[in-house]
């Protein structure tokens, strides 16, 4: 793959640092979704399936939107992409207000959704703007640094959100509640939903700012041969006769879920074995996953290739969901002895296991971008925006993981439908990524 992006050694700093604090955002409004899920079954008063459409109302803008958000690139430009999403997600922070005043879970999936779509032209341009800005051979090494970023929001956001949302949840347990009588209990209920709207107004402020940032920063925009000239137009259904690409759609989508379900149902599969700090396990998740940024940016491409860090990543996964569904509930084992002596709270095993998935999949990501995207050239834009759509792993897969632990098995018992998943990946770090033809 070319390197598109007009930059050199001096002055590819300042579009670095742009990306980084794009990163950043993405894990604050993503991850911000693992606490919200328990919080927003208490205030909606949702079972565990219903609760899982947050996952699915944030993640499917990606699978409309990836499209015709890659067509505006192609029109405005990157930079003016990057402007646009920012201030599509100030409206989606804002909706958040009558959400919480309403307490209404429609509304609450409603300004989901515009924060996924404004997210959705973020990370199209973002990420193959990443890739380009540096040698291929590299390029997992530059994501896994975002990446570093991406999962340090994740790992903060749901302890503020514990902090500043979640404390005095004693008044909110259900035998709290079942005391109430149906209008104190909404009384209750309205006054625990308020308290987003604070938190909210401070994001849309925070988006403000980082709008007018990109907006007057000197990004350089990438080449005609990756936005497509009026002389060399993109055909966009040349990208299918790419199977690393498609296969790569899949793997992501594979990915995206998995992440999803071990970041976001890591909270309720906690709250429903006692643990009393559900709404900052998230944050354990996202620890492991910094654990796993930090190996990739020494060992990339230094001492592994992008394709053997992939390898090692899917086949952590199988053993790790293996683990996760065998483990023992009411064993604190360890959790206690890894995390124990710096003062973390611990844990059941299988709670831990889910945590430690993060460790697994902080590679996966970093690494299938490259490899799907490579010598794709013009065709860059359009193959960036068929893997945002496989972000819609993310919506489908945790919603079957809601469906399996509410109507056929156990929470526990369906961490099961992860061991396929990474199974697809493990073929895609092995094969999928060198085929060059379908015939092949």
């Amino acid at each position: 793959m070319n390197k598109v992006c007009k930059t050199n050694g001096n002055n590819i700093w300042l579009p670095m640092l742009v990306i980084s604090i794009l990163f950043f955002l993405f894990g604050f409004v993503t991850w911000l979704n693992g606490s919200l899920i328990p919080f927003l079954r208490i205030v909606c008063e949702l079972n565990e399936f219903q609760a899982l459409l947050v996952t699915f109302a944030f993640y499917i803008a990606y699978v409309v939107m990836a499209l015709p958000m890659s067509a505006l690139l192609d029109r405005i430009g990157y930079k003016k992409g990057m402007v646009a999403g920012l201030g599509i997600m100030i409206v989606g922070a804002l909706a958040f207000i009558p959400a919480a005043l309403s307490a209404q879970f429609g509304l609450f999936l409603l300004a989901l959704f515009v924060l996924g779509t404004g997210l959705t032209i973020l990370q199209t341009a973002s990420n193959p703007y990443l890739v380009l800005l540096g040698p291929p051979e590299s390029a997992a090494m530059r994501i896994c640094v975002m990446g570093l970023l991406n999962k340090g929001a994740g790992f903060i956001v749901p302890i503020v959100f514990t902090a500043i949302i979640l404390t005095g949840m004693d008044s909110y347990t259900p035998d709290a509640l079942a005391g109430l009588s149906d209008s104190e209990r909404q009384l209750a209920l309205d006054a625990l939903a308020h308290r987003l709207i604070v938190p909210y107004l401070w994001m849309a402020g925070m988006l403000l700012v980082l709008t007018l940032m990109v907006k007057f920063a000197p990004l350089p925009e990438p080449g005609d041969e990756l936005r497509g000239s009026e002389g060399n137009k993109v055909r966009r259904r040349e990208v299918l006769a790419h199977p690393q690409l498609i296969l790569g759609v899949i793997a992501l989508f594979f990915y995206v879920g998995v992440e999803v379900i071990a970041g976001d149902t890591i909270g309720l599969f906690g709250q429903q074995l006692g643990v009393s700090h559900f709404g900052a396990l998230t944050s354990y998740t996202m620890g492991f996953m910094m654990l796993g940024y930090l190996l990739g940016v020494v060992a990339i491409p230094r001492f592994l290739s992008q394709g053997q860090g992939l390898q090692l990543s899917a086949i952590a996964g199988v053993l790790l969901s293996v683990a996760v569904i065998n483990a023992e509930p009411t064993s604190n084992t360890l959790s206690s002895g890894l995390l124990g002596w710096v003062g973390v709270p611990s844990v059941p095993d299988p709670v831990f296991y889910v945590a430690l998935l993060g460790l697994a999949n902080a590679l996966v990501w970093p690494t299938v971008w490259p490899l799907a995207l490579q010598g794709l050239g013009r065709l860059t834009a359009t193959g960036s925006a068929l893997l945002i759509m496989g972000i819609a792993g993310g919506a489908l897969l945790p919603l079957l993981y809601g469906y399996l632990a509410h109507q056929w098995l156990d929470s526990q018992s369906a961490y099961l439908m992860l061991v396929p998943c990474y199974g697809y990946i493990l073929f895609y770090a092995f094969k999928g990524h060198k085929l060059r033809h379908w015939s092949q």
